[in-house]
This record gives structure tokens, sequence and C-alpha cells, in this order.
């Protein structure tokens, strides 16, 4: 037993070691590619909106919205909210006020669309806010961090408490992807993903259970969410198209957690002082 603990912590060791070698290799464009992922959901909604715009005021009057001036309101707020927000982020001009707007829509999304009483969509919007949690607590950390133009977030600064409520707020994804399935290779699945994400909400091991979670929704969203194979005339698309978009922004939340690290509040941080 002692040697397949050995084995097991040399395995451990030597991913990391290979995971740390990627992070320098890509530490110059990952927190740019994490950027654009996490607000990939935001940007194609806003684009679809607009193009889609006499079908969403129809969706927000049978959602509930009886009135077609607060429909039309509330089309320009979801369009042009998301479509502004993508931008200022992309560009980094006025951050902390693009994510309040985008945090703003979720809001509204959720409210105006009925989905506070889907449990699924309901998670998956919450885990989309724990993503943008980490974009602010980039944008208000100081200092510089191992990767460029990424901050450093100090003991001191409450972007500490920001950051871990995004770690615990990703848990909701992942919750919302498990099957529940009686069989083998599901149990495997859905214990796997349980463990790694635990692992990240806790900060042990952050950046490699992180990356290993991002490999592995980018496998899940090719096979799950092959939107474009489905014809655009049928709701099977729109539903898949939904799902993947909000899965690539979960991932871009997942790779700012790689590179911001896990923050003072995780066990990373505190096992270097035992």
């Amino acid at each position: 037993m002692p040697a397949m603990v050995r084995k097991g912590c040399n395995l451990i060791e030597a991913v990391e070691n290979v995971s740390d070698q990627f992070l320098r290799l890509t530490k110059r464009f990952l927190p740019h590619l994490a950027r654009l992922c996490l607000i990939s959901t935001f940007l194609e909604d806003g684009i679809h909106t607009w193009w889609q715009w006499n079908e969403q005021k129809e969706s927000l009057q049978m959602s509930g919205s009886s009135s077609p001036l607060l429909a039309f309101i509330l089309g320009m707020i979801n369009t042009f909210g998301q479509l502004v927000g993508c931008v200022l982020i992309l560009v980094q001009k006025f951050v902390p006020c693009a994510c309040f707007v985008l945090f703003g829509i979720i809001f509204m999304q959720v409210m105006a669309f009925g989905l506070l009483w889907n449990l699924r969509f309901l998670m998956r919007n919450i885990a989309l806010a724990g993503g943008l949690l980490f974009l602010l607590a980039e944008s208000r950390a100081e200092g510089k961090s191992m990767f460029a133009g990424v901050p450093t977030l100090d003991c001191t600064s409450p972007q500490q408490y920001i950051q871990l409520g995004g770690r615990v707020l990703l848990l909701l994804m992942f919750i919302s992807l498990l099957h529940f399935e009686v069989n083998v290779f599901t149990i495997f699945q859905d214990v796997s993903k349980m463990v790694l994400v635990i692992l990240v909400a806790i900060g042990f091991k952050t950046k490699l259970a992180a990356l290993t979670l991002v490999i592995w929704l980018f496998l899940i969203n090719l096979v799950e969410n092959p939107f474009w194979i489905i014809p655009v005339n049928r709701p099977l698309h729109d539903f898949m198209k939904y799902d993947f978009f909000h899965t690539t922004s979960v991932m871009g939340g997942l790779l700012l957690v790689v590179a911001l690290g896990p923050g003072e509040i995780s066990m990373d941080k505190h096992k270097k002082k035992w």
C-alpha cells in the first residue's frame, strides 16, 4: 500500500510539472482567452437577440411581460447591455462597471424568462455569475502576478473573498451536469467531477484541478452540444447552442482560476505555512 501511495504521489507530481510547463508557455494569452470564453455566452446572446429582435420581444411578452413597451425596454437592455459589457471587458476598460451590468443582465433574464423555478438553468446562471466574480477580482486587485497583465491579490484585500465566492458558485455548474444514473461509467464520471470541483472550491491543487475540469468540459461540450450539426430551424439547435456557450463561459471562469490562483482563502496558500 505505501508503494502504491508513493506511485500515486509521483504521478500527481509529474502531472503538476506538465501543467506548470503548459501554464508558463501560455501565460501571455491565457488571461485573454479566459475573458473571451467567459463573456462568450453574453456576446452570442447579444448578437442573437439583435438579429432576432421581434422573436425576443414576443418571448418577453409571453413569459409574463404583458406590456409591449416594457418588453421593448427589457429587450434593449438585454441586447445592448450584453454587447457593451462584453466590449468593455475585452478592451479592459471600466471592467467593474461592465461586470455589474452583466450581473444585472443575469438577474433580469432569470426573472423575465421565468428561469427562477428551473433548477438546472438557475444553477448555470449562478455559475456564470461566479465566473464574473473572477473578472471583478482581477480588475480590482493590485500588483502583478506571474501572468502578464493579471494582478495578484494580497492578503488584506477583499478580493480574496470575491475569489472564494467565485470558486463556490462555479460548483453549481457541475451539479447541473451530474447524471445520477446507475451504471459504472456514469457513477465514475459523477464522482470524478465532484472530487475535482470540491478541490477547486476548497483551493487544494487548485490550478491542476481547474485545468483538468476545463479539458473535461471542453470534451463534454463537443460531444453533448454539437449545435452546428442541427438545422437552425429546429428548437434543439437553440437549446444546444445555449448549453454550449454557457459551458464555454464556465470554462472561462475556470481558466481565470488557473490564471489568478486560489487566493488567500485556500488550502494551497495555507499549506505553504504548515
